[in-house]
């Protein structure tokens, strides 16, 4: 598949919004990286649904794509998960580290990929 990353990403985003995730979004950073394609950010406003979130990208890429992480990191966090996929980060985190850490701002350069 010509663009895997981006495909795992829109997937990503889709199973993110499933669970209800706020302002899920996807950048592209090819050209500004070489950590990673794109990166996937997405909030949770409870616990529970930031471990919702963080479950259900991993079941769904496990059971339907028989990807793994490669590393992540916050599992099962209040605040903070990271998980890596090569090609594709997917950060979800609550509203406030969100807010605090705004990736969206260092990643300014990069651009926004459009879900359908």
């Amino acid at each position: 598949m010509k663009n895997k990353f981006l495909f795992l990403a829109k997937k990503a985003c889709a199973v993110a919004g499933s669970k209800k995730a706020v302002d899920p979004l996807i950048l592209n950073i090819k050209r500004l990286s070489t950590v990673a394609d794109y990166l996937v950010i997405a909030s949770g406003e409870s616990a529970p649904q930031l471990n919702a979130i963080v479950d259900a990208i991993h079941k769904t890429f496990r059971d339907e794509e028989g990807i793994h992480p490669i590393h992540r990191d916050g599992w099962h966090s209040d605040n903070w998960c990271v998980i890596d996929y090569g090609g594709l980060i997917v950060h979800i985190m609550n509203s406030s580290a969100r807010k605090l850490y705004a990736l969206e701002k260092i990643w300014d350069d990069a651009k926004i990929v459009k879900t359908d």
